[in-house]
């Protein structure tokens, strides 16, 4: 039964309403034990614990691979069938068909990410601390820092929407944030506002927030993905034409 009019726009909302919340309710689940040692972390820097809030980053940082990566990935997998136009997709279903199909790639990606992110964090805070006439040096790895961590919108994209090795995702996840950084950085900017509002009304990240950024990472992923592909469209068809072109000249000669 199809409703119209208000009452068709009330169930239409609805009905989203709660494909989000579903989608967010099986994040969160499934990236529970990262959730956990995230919250304990807040809970002992608001007491000034600083022993317990750096085991706590290695708790994260050990954890992350094994669940809030393919969490993520297995929601990104949900959300994109819903970008591309199939709105009425099974959630569950979907949701846990995408985090078995996709573990191993998001589990080597978050080694990866984690293991740089680590890496890099320690550096920066090296040298803005220890060395002040190298703090240029710091100043490079936070850049870094960032666009490392933007490209992860894009890696998620890519691990559910081709079928490509690890290298090649992670390789291409961080190019395309380098040349087309336009629409991942409106990425980070909306994810940015959500999360502030997120942090005034907590219940919403339970329910939409994260899925709602990963919806809008993966319209700007393929917003980008449809315009290179007609680019390269475009090449191609100026090629051909240029061919027949050059073709035709030399039977006319």
């Amino acid at each position: 039964m199809e409703f119209k009019g208000a009452m068709g726009g009330i169930y239409r909302l609805t009905e989203w309403i709660t494909r989000f919340a579903a989608t967010n309710l099986l994040w969160a689940l499934c990236s529970s034990p990262f959730l956990f040692f995230l919250i304990m972390k807040l809970i002992v820097m608001s007491q000034q614990m600083n022993n317990e809030s750096l085991q706590m980053n290695w708790a994260m940082a050990i954890v992350a691979p094994l669940t809030l990566f393919p969490a993520t990935a297995a929601m990104f997998t949900v959300v994109r069938k819903w970008v591309m136009g199939d709105s009425d997709v099974p959630v569950f279903r979907t949701y846990f068909a995408g985090f078995k199909q996709n573990y191993k790639q998001s589990l080597l990606g978050g080694l990866f990410y984690t293991l740089l992110t680590i890496v890099m964090y320690v550096d920066y805070t090296v040298y803005m601390t220890q060395f002040p006439n190298l703090q240029m040096i710091g100043v490079i790895m936070l850049i870094l820092l960032i666009i490392l961590f933007v490209s992860m919108f894009n890696f998620f994209s890519m691990v559910t929407h081709y079928h490509m090795t690890i290298g090649q995702i992670i390789k291409n996840a961080i190019l395309l944030t380098l040349i087309r950084p336009f629409r991942v950085f409106s990425t980070l900017f909306g994810s940015a506002v959500l999360v502030y509002v997120g942090v005034r009304y907590p219940v919403l990240f339970i329910f939409f927030i994260p899925c709602i950024i990963a919806w809008f990472a993966f319209f700007n992923f393929y917003g980008t993905f449809l315009k290179m592909q007609e680019q390269l469209q475009k090449q191609q068809t100026d090629g051909e034409s240029e061919g027949k072109e050059a073709a035709a000249e030399e039977t006319k000669n």
